[in-house]
């Protein structure tokens, strides 16, 4: 156990900051979308790997949820000091996205120093420059990371490959047991489609002319002017057609010819 003794004085914090001293300087980088099970794993993990480092040795990790939890409960809990920088605009603490919130208040209380750090905590690239400069700023870098590829959610692959670049040593950590959340094909995590909408008119006529919906009918049913003739004389919707057959003209002709699909068909 320990008890909490942060430096709240949110300072600017750079590259080699003098305040951590000639302490060995440990960082831990890796996926943000490991499992609950996977972290609770790894805090036993981490605190092992902490504990065999000098006594002097000092966590650094950026505020946010996942691994920077895990990893500040196990340099406390290794009896380590941490520090836990945060984002910051003009020298001012920037808000942190939601899903990151509850983390940074843990990481908070189990700091010894609070740094601030001008970078966009919403911008994937801003963040990835932070976590450059943290290692830029380290004398060790643990990595949990299971050898895949960088891609455009994860770049554990490129700071590990940044580190080493720099002579920095990396140890990489991925147990046997070790799992990531699966993924949706196409979307990005937290992302939902737009609602859709459809916007009716008092006057059945304008409706018919001008505002078909994309689907090309109403109920399942062609719409029908006042004067007889079917949706889709001038407002063809995408696929040429009304439901499953073509809508007749006023004059006997498939409203095809007037309202052909963009691939200059009618149906």
């Amino acid at each position: 156990m320990f008890t909490a003794t942060a430096d709240l004085t949110t300072t600017m914090w750079e590259a080699n900051d003098g305040d951590l001293g000639r302490a060995l300087v440990i960082a831990a980088v890796g996926h943000a979308d490991l499992t609950a099970a996977t972290l609770r794993m790894l805090e036993g993990e981490l605190r092992a790997r902490v504990e065999r480092l000098a006594e002097d040795a000092a966590g650094l990790v950026r505020g946010g949820a996942g691994l920077p939890v895990a990893f500040g409960r196990a340099v406390r809990e290794a009896g380590r000091k941490l520090t836990v920088l945060l984002p910051s605009r003009n020298a001012v603490p920037a808000i942190l996205p939601e899903g990151d919130r509850r983390a940074a208040g843990e990481l908070l209380v189990l700091a010894e120093q609070v740094r601030l750090l001008a970078f966009d905590p919403a911008d994937r690239n801003a963040c990835v420059s932070a976590d450059e400069k943290i290692i830029q700023s380290c004398h060790k870098v643990l990595a949990v990371w299971d050898g895949s590829p960088s891609d455009g959610s994860d770049a554990t692959a490129h700071l590990v490959a940044f580190a080493r670049a720099r002579g920095i040593p990396v140890e990489v950590i991925w147990p046997s047991d070790a799992a990531r959340m699966p993924r949706v094909p196409g979307v990005r995590p937290g992302s939902r489609p737009a609602p859709r909408r459809c916007v009716h008119h008092q006057d059945d006529a304008r409706t018919g002319h001008h505002d078909a919906d994309r689907t090309g009918h109403h109920d399942g049913r062609p719409v029908a002017h006042p004067n007889g003739a079917a949706v889709g004389d001038h407002a063809g919707d995408r696929t040429g057609h009304r439901g499953d057959r073509p809508d007749a003209h006023q004059g006997g002709a498939p409203a095809g010819r007037h309202g052909a699909d963009p691939a200059g068909e009618g149906r």
